[in-house]
């Protein structure tokens, strides 16, 4: 879905080796132009973290016929070089086995560590589109709580849009400024306002079970 048809409804419904911390943070940059943020080949561009030092990332992260494969095991992520800031964040995922629990994370800053600052766009299986604040990032709505506030977590807004397990899903993120907008399959899912963080890496789980990645991009805002 391009991102001037989420923005539209968005407007009706509101009126290789792990390194032990991200280096001094850089200015975010702005897309101008598509950017992919994973070429299908090998992870120029990103850093590995796992949780364990001394474990082979290449058995957690691998690639296959472009497509981009995580073991899930031990704990940690992929993250970007580069911070970026005001941008749609497109993201194809599925399981291809048994189903399980990961996440994109955005807004992503400071040291690497399970799990690092950022805000977790969820994707455990039927939970897709739920938010998770992580190492003192907040939102408005998270700050508010309610109904839908559960800890940590912010409960999407519908029922489950994801496709059956083995089948391929998109996600669609939207940061503008310090709104986080999340679509599962073109389905509007969870708006964050007021976000504490407006910039930072991206970064793709490994959170205990097999999930694959394809379609990594980011957009300019139109």
């Amino acid at each position: 879905m391009r991102t001037a048809t989420i923005i539209t409804v968005l407007l009706g419904v509101t009126s290789f080796m792990p390194s032990p911390a991200v280096a001094a943070e850089s200015a975010p940059v702005v897309p101008q132009e598509k950017i992919v943020l994973w070429n299908g080949a090998d992870f120029a561009g990103w850093k590995l973290f796992l949780s364990d030092a001394a474990a082979d990332v290449a058995q957690t992260w691998s690639i296959d016929k472009g497509v981009l494969r995580c073991a899930g095991r031990p704990r940690g992520y992929m993250r970007t070089e580069t911070p970026y800031a005001d941008y749609h964040l497109h993201v194809e995922w599925r399981w291809p086995g048994k189903p399980g629990n990961n996440g994109v994370l955005v807004h992503m800053t400071g040291d690497d560590k399970v799990w690092p600052k950022s805000l977790e766009c969820q994707l455990h299986s039927g939970n897709a589109g739920d938010f998770w604040v992580i190492g003192g990032v907040e939102t408005a709505e998270h700050a508010k709580g309610g109904s839908r506030v559960k800890g940590r977590r912010t409960i999407k807004l519908h029922d489950s849009s994801e496709k059956p397990i083995g089948q391929w899903n998109a996600y669609d993120i939207i940061c503008k400024d310090d709104w986080v907008v999340v679509m599962v399959n073109g389905v509007l899912q969870n708006v964050a306002t007021g976000c504490s963080e407006k910039a930072g890496k991206i970064c793709l789980q490994s959170e205990g079970a097999l999930i694959e990645y394809r379609n990594l991009y980011i957009e300019p805002l139109e």
